[in-house]
């Protein structure tokens, strides 16, 4: 590698951690850590503020300050970027002019070469995360605040506004805030949401982050606390959203024998395991919030079926069985065709 290879390869390392050991530089970079010591004289001289530490574990940071020289990205970073950028609109946070005008920003400084490739990144989406709904937009400067928060390990009290806004997004002094252990903020399908742990109910909760209003100041430092089950948030996230109260997934899990192809039934089983067990016949293993719902879903698939468990499930598919006889007795004679 050429010196000046070299020191774009070791700024690039630098932006990317905070903190770099000055063997961990020289292997990255296959020089000795002589040579490290020199590059990062020569990017000094460059006018780049790079901090170092003495001793066994000391090491290397860039700086920040006014007088910090311009970022640079390598090839694959500024397509990542561009890419990031495109989707912004996709995340759910209100931040699509802001994103426009730094990809902008971005692709002026950038040379010809890296321009072109940028130019030719082109990413659509639909609503956000692939959905036509729309939603109202989280509030950047509330997702930064939030996730300062969880990485303080402080307590944030806000208003949860119900489904319509409540009172055109005004917070009423006479009602008590939240007072909630923030866990994690997760970006999920467009939507935003924080997983905490509710002080006043002594519970997990989840909170739509486009709902929070925020109030000041925050409260005392918390130790962390394990989610239940020891389920990771994503996992937990999803189980709260399918209808478990602890996280852990749909609360109506069953599975049946479909008389159709595995093909014609994946389009439409949504997070549930399909497998093939003929040319005409597949096993489908899926939740709901409800027996109930899980009965409807296996019915809209217009065809016979077989249920393999659990036993609230055979039962549920005999009472619906029963109330939609009850149903056509009560709807007369079939219309003459």
């Amino acid at each position: 590698m050429s010196t000046t290879g070299r020191l774009l390869a070791l700024l690039s390392l630098l932006q990317a951690r905070r903190d770099w050991p000055g063997p961990a530089l020289a292997r990255r970079l296959e020089v000795s850590e002589r040579t490290v010591r020199r590059d990062v004289e020569r990017l000094r001289d460059l006018g780049y503020p790079i901090e170092a530490a003495r001793g066994p574990d000391g090491g290397y940071r860039l700086g920040a300050g006014p007088d910090l020289p311009p970022l640079l990205l390598d090839d694959g970073q500024a397509v990542a970027l561009a890419v990031a950028l495109q989707t912004a609109t996709a995340s759910g946070a209100a931040v699509a002019d802001d994103a426009a005008r730094a990809l902008a920003t971005v692709r002026q400084v950038m040379p010809s070469r890296l321009r072109h490739r940028v130019d030719a990144v082109r990413v659509s989406t639909v609503g956000r995360g692939g959905t036509d709904r729309a939603d109202p937009a989280a509030d950047p400067g509330v997702i930064a605040a939030l996730t300062t928060a969880v990485r303080d390990r402080e307590v944030v009290r806000f208003d949860h506004r119900p489904v319509d806004g409540g009172t055109d997004g005004q917070l009423d002094p006479d009602i008590q805030p939240r007072r909630v252990e923030p866990h994690h903020v997760v970006t999920r399908a467009g939507r935003w949401y924080l997983v905490g742990f509710d002080l006043d109910r002594d519970d997990w909760r989840v909170f739509r982050v486009d709902r929070i209003a925020l109030r000041t100041p925050n409260g005392p430092r918390f130790a962390p606390r394990d989610l239940p089950g020891g389920a990771d948030v994503a996992a937990y996230l999803n189980g709260r959203l399918q209808g478990s109260t602890t996280g852990a997934g749909w609360p109506c899990r069953g599975e049946v024998v479909l008389a159709l192809p595995a093909a014609e039934v994946v389009p439409f089983a949504a997070d549930g395991l399909v497998e093939a067990l003929g040319p005409d016949r597949c096993r489908l293993v899926v939740g709901s919030w409800s027996w109930a719902g899980l009965v409807a879903l296996v019915a809209r698939f217009e065809a016979d079926f077989e249920v393999v468990g659990p036993p609230e499930l055979r039962d549920e598919v005999r009472r619906t069985a029963e109330r939609l006889a009850r149903a056509g007795a009560r709807a007369g004679p079939p219309s003459p065709t």
